[in-house]
């Protein structure tokens, strides 16, 4: 099985409801020791921080065109935390509801992220944001230039 490092950021400007955009950068390293590469983004009109976040893990899953076991790499702990803590088997278990504190935002997205991630072996590790790490920098990078720019698509999710 092909291994994968996953890479992903998200970046909003006056979030909520502002123009953000999702930054991926894939690794795989082959038989002869080859890094290959792969840069993904893409920005929208009005969305969220954390939609973005979501986007930019959605988009790494959906570039991979056969099983890998994926390292995923994040800044937000709005993703990692919600598999590394299990709350996303509490979600799907209550039908995408958080108890008292009302039903969980962006299920359109989870649900996309965990039909992406589906035939693959998956891990989620945080990594500190704007800390120095190469490829989150990278990532950043890609997200606010993908928020900044002329080509943005409108988010099409029922507004929260």
């Amino acid at each position: 099985m092909m291994y994968v490092k996953l890479f992903s950021d998200g970046s909003a400007r006056g979030n909520p409801e502002g123009p953000g955009g999702y930054g991926t950068v894939l690794q795989f390293t082959d038989a002869a020791g080859v890094l290959h590469e792969k840069e993904i983004s893409g920005g929208y009109r009005k969305t969220t921080n954390n939609r973005m976040e979501l986007m930019g893990c959605i988009a790494g899953f959906e570039a991979l065109n056969r099983p890998c076991r994926v390292d995923v790499f994040s800044d937000s702990k709005y993703l990692t935390d919600a598999f590394n803590q299990h709350w996303i088997e509490n979600w799907v278990e209550h039908d995408w509801k958080r108890g008292k504190s009302g039903p969980v935002k962006n299920p359109d997205l989870w649900k996309r992220l965990l039909r992406a991630m589906e035939p693959h072996e998956v891990a989620f590790h945080w990594v500190k944001g704007h800390a120095g790490h190469p490829e989150n920098e990278r990532c950043d990078r890609l997200a606010t230039s993908a928020a900044d720019g002329t080509d943005l698509k409108e988010d099409e999710y029922e507004k929260e």
